[in-house]
């Protein structure tokens, strides 16, 4: 129930959508009554007398007519049927059916104008929930945390985004869709039945708590094959994402029938799902028509039997009454098919709510101010760190002062620490212990807008977006002029193969930048560092992954763009940090050796053998 009523909490806004669209439920309840009560006139028109009747309630001879006498039933009746009379009714039948059929007419435009425009509110007023808390959840997952994003899968997140927002949105039609409408024209027509005969009504109603029963059963088995669904829906989601994401690979490997196989059993999982889905979804429909059947059966046994001996109704008001019961089946069926679909919102609301619940591990202090451009040092006051869940230390007793304009090398084996610390640096996590300063600052005390600002990283997986070489270098940057993009791009020694592109500058580059080697995305994404002109650079790994040939384009950019700042790199190839101004050798989270790149070559030390492996031939 609290998920139901948070789903609502997100209609607010559009509050006078919604009180426009249940108005036009009212009306439409209304003239779809009107339709049913001139049958009335309409049967007595075709099969009664020339004259408008006139109606006779005789003696009261049996306990139901004085029961009914004194509930004002009868009488009520009759009025209504009389004030009917005098509205329609004209001297002559055809005169009579002519103004029937104008007021028919009227009733029925007024009814169709009122469901479209109920329909059109309903939808504005859906959709805006929809968009708003689709952007509710990207804005909230741009806040998570980066540890965060390591433990989901990413096609799990866009199935909850996709598929799970969109069956909320059954949740909300249901609420303030079906649980209006429907029980509007449940009441109008209830009052007719009841007007015409409070016997026949009670006796309708009988099996109602049977009903009740059995759909709340089934929405309970919904709810839970709903999650199953999703569930199936995600894994699905994921595996078609890291397929595509990695179809290199995959054919690299010939495993294009693993992943086929793989694939076809998760589609064979989803169908099992929506099929059993399915079956419970569609269980509701023909146990409430089967049994609006049986009552009807009922009433036209019983009733039926009543008019033909004169004593309940008269055979037009019979067939009135049996025209609106029938006219109640369709939104008891409805009403019926309203608990399943908001058991499938409800399952699907746990899931993306998990979402919006998840609390940001790094978040601003509530005193954090703005940091200052960086102009003395940056300070690691013995920080260690372990990743949430872990037993392990990644991080131990680090100790280090690294001073504005110096390039500081960091190197060590595989796992030994060296990312971590320059996440450090970015916060993407904080320190289990100890703290890091910038100028006698507290990271945990600066704003993150204001710490990564002064901040450009370059990693060795280059992320670039499906845009084009401008907006990429640019990235965010709407307004930058394309001389600023072109020197950049020059500085970074992309300019000449930018130019070579079919558009230049203006060239799409496909997803993740696929239609560019590896050489031309590093220079790129450097090129975008450049242009941001950071205090701070973080080179992750930078030429790693590159040809010699790349390497020393990529590697002469680097040089362009570290000078004048303080510089993080870390280092695969000891040969691309000869000039920096300090190196430290990390291993097993520790720091086992400072100094420079020919003091450290020099020393009997895990900095020496390093080279002496890379450059053993």
């Amino acid at each position: 129930m609290n998920q139901y009523l948070r789903i609502l909490s997100y209609v607010k806004p559009y509050w006078k959508f919604m009180a426009g669209a249940m108005l036009c439920m009212v009306c439409f309840a209304v003239t779809s009554s009107a339709t049913v009560w001139v049958a009335l006139p309409f049967f007595q028109t075709l099969f009664g007398e020339e004259e408008a009747p006139t109606v006779q309630i005789g003696p009261i001879t049996d306990s139901a007519a004085r029961l009914e006498a004194r509930t004002g039933l009868v009488g009520l009746r009759e009025a209504l049927k009389q004030k009917t009379n005098e509205l329609i009714v004209r001297p002559t039948k055809e005169a009579t059916l002519l103004r029937l059929c104008v007021i028919i007419f009227i009733v029925l435009v007024i009814k169709n104008l009122s469901g479209y425009f109920q329909a059109f509110l309903m939808a504005y007023a859906e959709n805006g929930v929809i968009r708003d808390l689709r952007n509710h959840i990207y804005t909230h997952l741009h806040r998570l945390s980066l540890s965060y994003f390591h433990q989901e899968r990413t096609g799990e997140l866009i199935s909850r985004i996709s598929y799970d927002v969109m069956k909320i949105n059954g949740t909300i039609s249901a609420a303030f869709g079906t649980l209006i409408k429907e029980p509007l024209l449940i009441l109008v027509h209830l009052a007719i039945i009841i007007i015409l005969s409070w016997q026949l009504t009670l006796m309708s109603f009988i099996l109602l708590p049977f009903s009740i029963l059995i759909i709340t059963t089934v929405g309970k088995k919904l709810r839970k094959s709903s999650t199953i669904s999703q569930e199936a829906m995600a894994d699905l989601t994921s595996t078609l994402q890291e397929t595509v994401a990695g179809i290199r690979v995959v054919k690299a490997f010939s495993m294009e029938s693993f992943e086929i196989r793989k694939f076809q059993r998760q589609t064979n999982a989803y169908f099992k799902s929506l099929l059993r889905l399915t079956q419970m979804h569609n269980l509701a429909s023909p146990i409430t028509e089967t049994l609006g059947g049986v009552v009807g059966l009922s009433i036209l046994w019983y009733g039926g039997r009543q008019v033909m001996a004169g004593d309940l109704l008269a055979p037009e008001d019979f067939l009135t009454f049996f025209l609106a019961l029938f006219s109640m089946l369709k939104p008891i069926k409805e009403l019926g098919q309203v608990n399943n679909r908001i058991q499938e919102g409800i399952a699907a609301a746990d899931r993306v709510f998990e979402i919006l619940d998840t609390v940001p591990e790094i978040v601003d202090a509530p005193d954090a101010v703005d940091l200052l451009a960086m102009k003395d040092s940056i300070k690691f006051n013995r920080i260690s760190f372990q990743y949430k869940g872990s037993a392990a230390r990644v991080l131990e007793h680090i100790e280090l002062t690294v001073h504005a304009g110096e390039i500081i090398a960091i190197v060590g084996p595989s796992g030994g620490g060296k990312s971590t610390l320059v996440d450090l640096v970015a916060r993407f996590y904080d320190p289990t212990e100890g703290s890091i300063e910038i100028d006698g600052q507290d990271l945990r005390m600066v704003t993150l807008s204001s710490l990564r600002q002064q901040m450009g990283i370059v990693t060795q997986e280059v992320i670039l977006f499906n845009d084009t070489v401008r907006n990429n270098i640019a990235y965010g940057e709407e307004k930058i002029k394309l001389d600023q993009v072109r020197s950049a791009a020059v500085a970074a020694n992309a300019d000449e193969f930018i130019m070579q592109l079919p558009d230049g500058y203006d060239t799409g580059l496909g997803e993740r930048g696929v239609r560019l080697s590896g050489g031309q995305r590093q220079r790129i994404a450097i090129a975008r560092a450049i242009l941001k002109d950071p205090l701070i650079l973080i080179l992750d790994e930078a030429t790693s992954a590159l040809d010699t040939e790349s390497e020393l384009l990529v590697q002469e950019a680097i040089d362009q763009l570290m000078k004048g700042r303080t510089a993080f790199v870390i280092a695969h190839r000891l040969s691309t940090i000869q000039n920096a101004d300090k190196v430290i050798v990390i291993d097993h989270g520790r720091i086992v050796q400072t100094g420079t790149h020919d003091t450290l070559l020099a020393e009997d030390g895990l900095y020496q053998k390093l080279y002496q492996l890379q450059f053993r031939d």
